[in-house]
């Protein structure tokens, strides 16, 4: 791909990289510094560092030279299967593991994880991404399907376009919901000055902004936390995370959404959670070979609890109302 642009005069003090982002949207921000260090983005002729801030007028070209393909490799690494058959596989994926490799992480993912089982995925996807039919964030944890054939893979794809897949997480955000449930409708987009970032559409227009719905209800209120569970019925990037952060709610743990890093209850302050505390807890759906009701459940995990269980300790609350709240997750 070549291609060339006029930096335009607001662009005027922006850095060479982000602008550059914004102009060739099919280039991610991480492609684009590869591009600028290996001298094929150039300023007027020259070779500057993705910091240079722009005066506006400069004339910048870009040849992005494709990477060779890249194939997915088998790796041993543990999963906890939960549910398998013929056509498809569901994993309750730790926090920490991402689904498929991407720029920057080639290996650890579930992908390479259910290869090294010897296992059989559907081609559907490309080479990253064989058998993947949905996403859970890296540092969620929770049940993902995964199809080992085409036709599972159709169909199962099918079923989440078409919101017919029940997906229920648990979350803790951040303050105390007044309300015992509710329903967020805002549009979400891609974060305009933040591209990692994914924001919602209130008075400001999103050219990308798509509608969400998440639904959710209280289960417990712990010190000036408040635990959910929310069923989600549309299925955007960072949905639950985005929504909370847009009620000043954030998910704890998310620092990317504007969450605490650190809890600090009555007088004591927390050991730091090192993820967001949000888990795909359960996920109904059809078979997608006989059609047959498959509900699936992952438990809470145990860093989770023992982290409500320290919160209600520490706001003298009685630990044994978590229990009670999570009798259908633990």
């Amino acid at each position: 791909m070549k291609h060339a642009f006029v930096v335009l005069p607001e662009e005027a003090g922006e850095r060479l990289d982000r602008v550059v982002t914004s102009h060739c949207p099919g280039l991610s921000r991480t492609r684009v510094q590869e591009l600028i260090e290996s001298a094929l983005i150039l300023l007027n002729g020259r070779a500057v560092k993705g910091s240079h801030r722009l005066h506006g007028g400069e004339r910048i070209t870009v040849e992005a030279q494709p990477r060779p393909p890249v194939r997915a490799e088998a790796e041993s690494i543990p999963l906890d299967v939960i549910y398998e058959d013929d056509d498809l596989v569901a994993v309750n994926k730790p926090a920490g593991m991402i689904v498929h490799a991407g720029a920057g992480n080639p290996r650890g993912t579930l992908v390479n994880a259910l290869l090294g089982r010897g296992q059989t995925l559907s081609q559907a996807g490309d080479l990253l991404r064989p058998g993947i039919v949905h996403r859970l964030d890296k540092d969620t944890s929770g049940i993902i399907l995964v199809a080992k054939n085409d036709a599972a893979h159709a169909k199962l794809g099918e079923a989440f376009r078409q919101r017919t897949v029940k997906k229920t997480y648990l979350a803790l955000v951040e303050g105390l919901l007044k309300e015992d449930r509710g329903r967020i409708e805002f549009a979400i987009g891609r974060d305009p000055k933040r591209r990692v970032r994914m924001t919602v559409r209130r008075t400001a227009v999103l050219a990308d902004a798509r509608e969400a719905r998440t639904d959710w209800r209280v289960l417990a209120r712990v010190d000036a936390t408040t635990l959910v569970e929310v069923q989600l019925h549309t299925g955007r990037t960072h949905q639950i995370r985005v929504h909370f952060s847009a009620l000043h709610h954030p998910v704890l743990g998310d620092t990317l959404y504007g969450g605490a890093p650190q809890w600090e209850a009555g007088n004591v302050i927390l050991p730091p959670l090192g993820r967001n505390f949000l888990h795909a807890a359960k996920l109904g759906f059809a078979h997608p070979r006989t059609g047959a009701w498959i509900d699936l459940r992952a438990p809470l995990p145990h860093a989770l609890y023992a982290f409500l269980q320290r919160l209600a300790a520490a706001a003298a609350d009685d630990p044994r109302g978590i229990d009670a709240a999570l009798a259908n997750y633990l």
